[in-house]
């Protein structure tokens, strides 16, 4: 079922046009970074919370929502230690050299450092294998943006 899940998945990235220079570099589904989630409640929390719309902040060209003041703060103080890794987009996309939004839902937190993906089987499979997934996002990240 995994290779199936694989192949599939594979066809469906080779499908998705690449990215361009114009491509942000953190993905802003609608209008927000994570699609409104608060990023620093993963770490906090331990689960996906959605941001408040008026708890935000602009940072790099995006804006961030946070679901109290306070994370908004610890995220003001230390952004790079929450911000999603890849930009926010799906780890497992990029560990094939290609750029695909995600599911706030669908995260994990690797060595302190968020990862997201695409859905929650798309989880499962880079769960399967997190140290040879992060190898190859590392590869291709951030020149997958420019592509």
């Amino acid at each position: 079922m995994t290779r199936f899940l694989t192949a599939l998945l594979l066809t469906v990235f080779s499908l998705v046009p690449m990215a361009r220079a114009e491509q942000p570099i953190f993905h802003a589904r609608e209008g927000a970074a994570i699609g409104g989630y608060d990023t620093v409640a993963y770490f906090t929390d331990g689960r996906a919370v959605p941001g408040a719309a008026d708890i935000m902040v602009m940072w790099k060209g995006v804006v961030w929502h946070f679901s109290s003041d306070a994370h908004r703060e610890a995220f003001e103080a230390n952004p790079r230690a929450y911000a999603p890794q890849y930009g926010g987009y799906c780890a497992y996309a990029v560990s094939f050299g290609q750029l695909m939004g995600t599911d706030p839902t669908s995260w994990q937190i690797v060595d302190g450092k968020l990862y997201l993906a695409h859905s929650a089987p798309v989880l499962r499979i880079w769960s399967g294998d997190v140290p040879g997934y992060l190898v190859q996002s590392e590869a291709n990240w951030p020149a997958v943006l420019f592509d």
